[in-house]
């Protein structure tokens, strides 16, 4: 998987499409929780369910229609302010979507693991992308920061962090921020 803070990362960037009058904090702490929800997944470890079941590690809270349900719900449970069903509730919508679909996403791009359940409950089938330059992070904290740390955030800085901070810079510049 991803670091959290790389999915943070994505999240917190595609807050630069928020709608105005929207708090860009309140949009960047929201969207990140929404791209590090999917990895609740793990606790399926512990209650003994094995990785390559639907509900495993990188299964249903990884999948398109999980982040779908996510997109519709954030707007609702924490924009209250904005009204619902108008262009910026159906933005914010969106946002969310993206921001839990990119977790699955960067997971795609890992060289480890068993694929991503991108379509479940429909179908079973796990995904990589073709092309997978992201070392993968231990899911465990104190082995993440007790092992390649560092080679794992200059990997992610070099192929994440780098373009899409570009396109953030590229949508604050269009947005004229």
């Amino acid at each position: 998987m991803a670091t959290v803070f790389t999915h943070a990362f994505v999240a917190t960037a595609l807050g630069a499409a928020r709608p105005r009058g929207v708090s860009p904090l309140k949009v960047a702490v929201v969207l990140s929780a929404v791209a590090v929800l999917p990895d609740v997944d793990v606790l399926a470890f512990r209650l003994g369910i094995p990785y390559e079941h639907p509900l495993g590690h990188r299964g249903l809270t990884h999948s398109l229609p999980f982040a779908a349900v996510v997109g519709m719900l954030t707007p609702w449970l924490w924009f209250r302010e904005v009204p619902r069903f108008t262009r910026a509730w159906w933005v914010l919508a969106l946002l969310s979507f993206l921001a839990c679909a990119s977790h699955g996403v960067l997971d795609a791009l890992t060289d480890a693991g068993r694929g991503v359940g991108f379509f479940l409950p429909f179908a079973d089938g796990r995904y990589f992308a073709p092309w997978r330059p992201l070392e993968t992070s231990p899911v465990s904290p104190i082995a993440f920061f007790h092992g390649r740390s560092f080679e794992i955030l200059a990997n992610e800085l070099l192929w994440v962090w780098l373009p899409v901070g570009l396109l953030w810079m590229a949508v604050h510049q269009a947005r004229g921020r």
